[in-house]
């Protein structure tokens, strides 16, 4: 059985693939391979060779190069799909896809919604532990997100909750009565924050809201006393490296803020992102950071640990 010492050091992305990983930072719609879904379309689909502007820019693309392939439900459901397919191709055995509530309004509702992903879940990535996700946006009316927490979260069939998005749309202590509430049922709490935003913007979410992981929060890195907080709460910090630098949040693998975050005693993830937009599997990933000499193989192993045992 490949190990992951032997994969990396013989720079086999082919046995990186046989060894189990996680990736606990990935959106529903867009967690798969381009390739997959392009035959699925009969079209070829390549990944943008140059970064995105912002986050605009980037869903612009989606839209012109994935979306417009979508045939209503049935689009979207094959891009659900190509998720799992992916989990499976690459042995991801601890995956936290999420979905947001308007997809379980558009899949029929929570119990249609339920079934639908229990059933792609144990079609196309059986041996893959899915802990669901619900995402928020930003941009969400908080109030009528909050009257619908019970509806959602009652069936205990959510293991965390995010907020994602512009990260400048409202304040971050408008979805603490969300949280609060959230937190009543158990689940881990995330956000997204840190992407965009400052270190002190990392640390207040976490306080506000009491997270447990951040999606991102790269930019802690530039404060070493917010470092400093974060490595003694442990708050883990779920990083996509090649999401950063095609988003322009870091320069390069080489100078990925990833090392110093993790050399500051801070628990970090490697995780894809939107897989379906970057084309960089967790494999790839780990391959990425490993070449690029920017973590070595201890220290990447210790990620990977830190990533399978994110729900034990």
């Amino acid at each position: 059985m490949a190990t992951f010492e032997t994969a990396l050091r013989e720079n086999s992305i082919s046995e990186l693939m046989l060894v189990p990983k996680s990736d606990i930072h990935t959106h529903g719609g867009k967690g798969g391979r381009i390739k997959y879904f392009a035959e699925w379309a009969n079209t070829s689909i390549k990944a943008s060779e140059q970064p995105f502007e912002d986050l605009n820019d980037m869903q612009n693309w989606f839209d012109s190069n994935i979306k417009v392939h979508d045939n209503g439900i049935g689009g979207y459901l094959k891009r659900v799909e190509t998720a799992f397919a992916q989990a499976k191709e690459d042995n991801i055995v601890v995956l936290a896809l999420s979905f947001s509530i308007s997809v379980i309004d558009n899949l029929g509702g929570i119990d249609k919604f339920i079934s639908t992903l229990n059933y792609y879940n144990k079609t196309f990535a059986p041996e893959t532990k899915y802990y669901p996700e619900l995402s928020l946006s930003r941009e969400d009316d908080v109030n009528g997100v909050f009257d619908r927490l019970n509806e959602i979260l009652s069936r205990n069939w959510f293991k965390s909750i995010d907020i994602c998005g512009n990260e400048l749309a409202q304040p971050i202590k408008n979805f603490q009565k969300i949280y609060r509430k959230a937190q009543s049922y158990g689940v881990k709490l995330k956000a997204h924050i840190g992407e965009f935003g400052t270190a002190d913007d990392v640390m207040e979410a976490v306080e506000l809201l009491e997270l447990s992981e951040v999606h991102h929060g790269i930019a802690a890195v530039k404060s070493k006393e917010v470092m400093r907080w974060l490595s003694k709460h442990k708050i883990q910090l779920n990083i996509c490296p090649t999401s950063n630098i095609m988003l322009k949040r870091a320069t390069s693998y080489y100078d990925h803020p990833i090392k110093e975050l993790f050399e500051n005693g801070i628990p970090v993830t490697v995780n894809t992102d939107d897989l379906l937009i970057f084309d960089s599997s967790v494999s790839e990933e780990y391959m990425k950071l490993y070449v690029n000499k920017v973590l070595s193989i201890e220290e990447l192993e210790v990620i990977r640990q830190t990533g399978l045992n994110t729900y034990t």
